[in-house]
């Protein structure tokens, strides 16, 4: 399992942002995390990173513990990397020298060629970020952080600068490309279309709780809770009374769904 997360609770000042947080995320699969404004699902993400530390609960990162009540291991002894919303570029120095910055002296030149190449940027390596289109900047960002394989990749809503023509364009380039580098991700939105198009699996989050976690098609089509129901999509609800096997609606019988 590339990321394991049970029991994971955090509080700031005694207020509850995430409560008995569960999620695993196998090898090279996409959790798109989605939830309102306030629900806990960056503090999430932090906690992932080593930005913050949890107060109880468990972070495995490819099978390694890397968080417990008792145990930080801080970001940098981590094998996560991270895409910010602003991207934090470097403006003064070149495409080529952000996505290298980090990387050690040997082979950095050609790993820097191979990611430019992935995420479709070749040529494009003496460009100052400012030269840049907000897609690109994007896809710089995303190649600086494969740079260093990392073993999780996290992405804390990197379409939210970008305009909505651009945002559909730029995300299929991006899942593409997550896809074809076989990297773990972990995406984070409060976009509900863009979580369902992004996530091999959509974990829907409110109150610091995970509601339900599963396949796209399941989570839109199958809501475990009425929140979900809600928050992914237009619901109608009708009170029901159980006969036996039966269920009994104001407009006739229903058939239960197991």
């Amino acid at each position: 399992m590339a990321l394991r997360c049970t029991g994971v609770s955090k509080t700031f000042d005694g207020t509850i942002a995430v409560e008995e947080f569960d999620i695993e995320v196998k090898r090279g699969q996409i959790l798109a995390l989605v939830g309102p404004s306030g629900c806990g699902k960056t503090t999430v993400l932090r906690m992932i990173a080593g930005l913050e530390a949890l107060d109880t609960g468990r972070i495995e990162i490819g099978g390694e513990t890397v968080a417990t009540s008792g145990r930080h291991t801080g970001p940098d002894k981590r094998s996560v990397g991270i895409v910010f919303q602003d991207y934090a570029l470097f403006p003064h120095m070149t495409v080529s020298a952000n996505v290298g910055f980090g990387l050690d002296r040997k082979g950095r030149d050609e790993r820097v060629v191979e990611v430019l190449e992935l995420v479709g940027l070749s040529g494009l390596g003496e460009r100052l970020p400012s030269e840049l289109s907000g897609g690109q900047q994007q896809r710089v960002a995303l190649a600086r952080t494969l740079a260093s394989r990392p073993d999780v990749l996290l992405l804390d809503e990197p379409f939210s600068n970008l305009d909505a023509g651009l945002r559909e364009r730029v995300r299929a380039e991006i899942r593409e490309i997550l896809k074809a580098a076989g990297t773990t991700t972990v995406f984070v939105t409060h976009d509900q279309q863009e979580a369902l198009f992004m996530g091999d699996l959509v974990g829907v989050q409110v109150g610091g709780r995970i509601e339900q976690v599963d396949i796209p098609e399941r989570v839109f089509h199958r809501p475990a809770t009425s929140f979900v129901a809600r928050f992914m999509g237009m619901a109608d609800f009708l009170p029901v009374n159980v006969l036996g096997p039966r269920l009994v609606t104001e407009v006739g019988p229903a058939r239960a769904i197991p």
